[in-house]
C-alpha cells in the first residue's frame, strides 16, 4: 500500500523548497553585504496573512493575502536572518519596515538574468507560515522584465 506523500517522512518536495528558499536567502545575504551588482533587482511576493510577517497594518489591510515588494533602488536596511529578512521601503513616500519570514515566499524573481522560483507547498506544508504582500508599484515596464523569466515549478517533484 502506497503512502501518501504527507505520510512520508522522506518529503522530497518539502526538501527541494526548502533549499530553494536557501538560494532566495543567499542571494539577500550577497545584497546586504555588498548592494545590488549591475542591473540585478528583486521581485519577492509573499503571503502576508501569515501571522509571522511583520507589515503594518495600513499594508496588511491593502494587501490582505499577498503582496510583492520590489528590492531596486529604494530599500533600505537590509537584515538577513536565518528564517527570515527585514528590509525598509518606501510606500507613498512614507519609509515602512517589514520582516518577512523565507517560509512566507511564494514566488522569487530576478528579471536582469531571467531567473524566477515559484514556491507552491501550502502553508501547512512549511515551517511557522509567514504572510505575503508586494512593496514597491510595478510599472508597465516591469512586466515586460518578468516576460521570459526561467521560473523554477516544483510539480515535477510532486506525487501526482
Amino acid at each position: 500500500m502506497a503512502r501518501g506523500m504527507a505520510e512520508d517522512p522522506l518529503r522530497y518536495d518539502k526538501f527541494v523548497e526548502d533549499a530553494l528558499r536557501g538560494v532566495v536567502r543567499k542571494a539577500l545575504l550577497q545584497v546586504a553585504e555588498n548592494g545590488l551588482p549591475g542591473d540585478h533587482h528583486f521581485y519577492i511576493t509573499f503571503r502576508t496573512g501569515d501571522p509571522a510577517v511583520e507589515i503594518p497594518a495600513r499594508l496588511y489591510a491593502q494587501y490582505p493575502e499577498e503582496m510583492t515588494i520590489v528590492l531596486q533602488h529604494q530599500f533600505w536596511g537590509l537584515e538577513v536572518e536565518e528564517d527570515a529578512f527585514s528590509v525598509t521601503l518606501s510606500f507613498n513616500s512614507q519609509h515602512e519596515r517589514l520582516r518577512i519570514p523565507f517560509a512566507a515566499i511564494t514566488a522569487f524573481a530576478d528579471p536582469a538574468v531571467k531567473f524566477g522560483l515559484q514556491f507552491e507547498l501550502s502553508e501547512a506544508d512549511l515551517r511557522p507560515a509567514a504572510k505575503t504582500e508586494t512593496g514597491e508599484a510595478e510599472s508597465a515596464d516591469d512586466d515586460d522584465d518578468k516576460k521570459g523569466a526561467d521560473v523554477v515549478a516544483l510539480d515535477a517533484f510532486r506525487k501526482k
